[in-house]
């Protein structure tokens, strides 16, 4: 029997297809993979543990800032990516006038999601990152603060100092927002709101430029930083801060005005000999924004024998002169429709700044008004690049943080500015590069 047996289990392998001695070799096999899962699973679970862990001693808002960065950052590269890509087949691409400057893009870098982000001013600003600083000196026509950062910090990149002025701009974007968020939580007193201001903050119409080789991540970072250190009562970390701020762009100097606003408030806008001696004590580090711009004037005096050599280029290069932003703003509103267009957008900040005002924050106010009607009293060839100015008027996201309370005005407001900022956005990258900058 026990033969027979063995003679039947043994046809039934062969008929079956099982070939002799493989039998328990295939269950092995499967046993050793289902235990290599099973480990694999359990150091995968165990990864985003210590991941989580991790991201709970991040302290706040850390984890909500920096997720708003990077997904800013991937959003917009794809999108470039694919809008470029559809472009490149289309007829006349690029535009006549711009076709120097997409040479140049390209020959900063092969990857497109690195040059898209130089366009005419950034070409600049790497020229003077690139320049050698002996011998005479005739680009005065840009405060040199961002285009000097990326001299030490090339160094990191073996000299490019292209990645240099891109990773100052980022890190300094995404320190606006831990400063944005910061201050929002003190003028706004919650922080549901803290968080609608920083994504606000992200979606404004040309908020993109943020992340590009220009100035505006850098202003916006210290300007936010400065007043967040005026409502913390640091003032002498607001005059460190202001000092460089006044040397990273020509209309950083008119911020002291609102910081003094902030001044005269925590102290009930007392008035007198003795409460200007008390503002004086307290206060006297203001006086290092007016001394930021002063070293730039030096600066220009020693390499270029002219204290206003500023001024001079301005007016020689772009042919810019101070005068009165009001009929510089009705003539742009008369004006060809992408003038118009821009100068509306201008309107539109001024309007929401108003109807947003609240006495305890006319400071922002104060400084929202500034960085529309500065730009403005540049003239007509402002208009060029009036979208990007305006950006620096951070205060109007402060008005619809405070506006979008309720869940669905808030969703609403940012599918309508990531819109909006979506299209500008597009125009930037395919043709009409001067309707933002």
């Amino acid at each position: 029997m026990v033969l027979a047996s063995a003679g039947l289990a043994e046809a039934y392998n062969e008929k079956s297809g099982t070939p002799r001695g493989r039998g328990s070799g295939g269950s092995g096999r499967m046993r050793r993979w289902r235990s290599g899962a099973a480990a694999l699973a359990a150091r995968a679970v165990a990864a985003g543990r210590g991941a989580a862990c991790l991201a709970r001693r991040v302290p706040p808002p850390w984890p909500y800032v920096i997720g708003l960065f990077l997904g800013a950052k991937l959003l917009l590269t794809l999108l470039g990516l694919l809008v470029l890509h559809a472009w490149d087949g289309v007829p006349g691409a690029p535009p006549p006038d711009e076709a120097v400057m997409w040479a140049q893009q390209r020959d900063i870098s092969g990857h497109r999601w690195i040059s898209f982000w130089f366009a005419w001013d950034s070409l600049l600003y790497l020229r003077l990152s690139t320049l050698p600083l002996s011998g005479p000196w005739v680009d005065f026509g840009f405060p040199l603060l961002y285009p000097f950062l990326a001299r030490p910090v090339g160094v990191l990149f073996g000299g490019d100092t292209a990645l240099a002025l891109l990773l100052i701009s980022n890190v300094a974007f995404l320190l606006a927002l831990w400063y944005g968020y910061r201050l929002a939580e003190l003028l706004l007193g919650d922080a549901g709101a803290a968080r609608r201001f920083t994504r606000y903050l992200v979606l404004l119409p040309t908020a993109f430029l943020f992340q590009a080789a220009l100035t505006e991540s850098l202003f916006v970072c210290l300007t936010l930083a400065a007043f967040y250190y005026a409502e913390r009562r640091r003032w002498l970390l607001v005059g460190v801060v202001g000092y460089f701020l006044a040397m990273s762009r020509s209309v950083g100097l008119l911020v002291t005005l609102p910081l003094v606003l902030v001044l005269l408030r925590q102290h009930d806008w007392r008035l007198g000999p003795r409460a200007l001696l008390g503002y004086l004590r307290i206060g006297w580090p203001l006086l290092l924004l007016p001394a930021g711009w002063f070293t730039f004037m030096a600066y220009c005096r020693w390499r270029g024998g002219d204290w206003f050599a500023y001024q001079h280029a301005q007016q020689t290069g772009w042919g810019i002169e101070v005068q009165n932003p009001i009929p510089v703003l009705l003539n742009g509103l008369a004006g060809e429709p992408r003038d118009a267009a821009r100068v509306w957008f201008a309107v539109a900040v001024l309007a929401v700044l108003v109807a947003g005002f609240r006495r305890r924050e006319l400071a922002y106010l104060v400084y929202g008004v500034l960085m529309v009607l500065v730009p403005l009293s540049m003239g007509p060839p402002v208009y060029k690049s009036l979208l990007r100015y305006l950006l620096a008027a951070f205060p109007v996201a402060l008005v619809l943080a405070r506006w979008a309370r309720q869940a669905s005005v808030d969703v609403w407001l940012t599918a309508t500015l990531a819109v909006v900022q979506g299209v500008l956005f597009v125009l930037w990258l395919s043709y009409w590069t001067h309707m933002i900058i």
